[in-house]
């Protein structure tokens, strides 16, 4: 695995599969987050590449943009942020259909329903670009959309994807893989830090 590329406000890591759950048709994917202002407002904005034999891969069809539950399921990249000095974090799915899904959680696999329902109304359509052997998927998370903490302390994040081959069979993608099974919500996992925008 190559070593992240990183300055103050950017960082870009590559991810490693799972060694339980390998997939032979995936020749890298990588993950990079970089903070941009729209409108005035800061964005945490993710980007993911996946380099693959497509045609090995089940992808989902294009979709209208919308909230969806059990994106995890199949083909999904997501995002774990944690809180600066907190045990809350946020989740959030992004499908190669278009569609998404964000979760609030108050410890690990702790849901929080309180958080849940801004996090479902929020307008997180992801940016999907396949070219050939590459698939790249973009999307721009709003500053309200991450957990709140600490002040200035940095957001644990989690970068992770969940791969499908053809034959259905599932491999998981992550920074660091902490457990002898794959498990996202697991914070040894979460090992890229975010600054607040204006320490960027």
């Amino acid at each position: 695995m190559s070593p992240p590329t990183t300055s103050p406000s950017r960082a870009e890591h590559a991810l490693a599969c799972h060694p339980a759950m390998p997939c032979a048709a995936v020749r890298s994917l990588r993950a990079a987050w970089h903070w941009r202002t729209q409108g005035g407002t800061p964005r945490l904005h993710l980007r993911y590449t996946l380099h693959a034999d497509v045609q090995a891969l089940r992808l989902p069809d294009r979709r209208p943009p919308r909230f969806a539950d059990g994106l995890w399921r199949h083909t999904c990249f997501e995002a774990f942020v944690g809180a600066p000095g907190g045990s809350a974090y946020h989740e959030f799915n992004f499908a190669p259909s278009g569609e998404w899904a964000a979760y609030g959680f108050s410890a690990e696999r702790q849901r929080d329903a309180a958080a849940d329902q801004p996090l479902a109304s929020l307008a997180l359509a992801p940016l999907v670009l396949q070219d050939g052997s590459v698939l790249t998927l973009d999307v721009g998370l709003p500053l309200a959309a991450l957990p709140a903490g600490a002040p200035d302390a940095p957001w644990p994040l989690g970068l992770t994807a969940v791969i499908e081959a053809q034959d259905g069979h599932l491999s998981y993608w992550a920074l660091h893989h902490p457990a002898a099974q794959p498990d996202f919500h697991h914070r040894g996992g979460w090992t890229a830090r975010v600054p607040a925008p204006h320490a960027a």
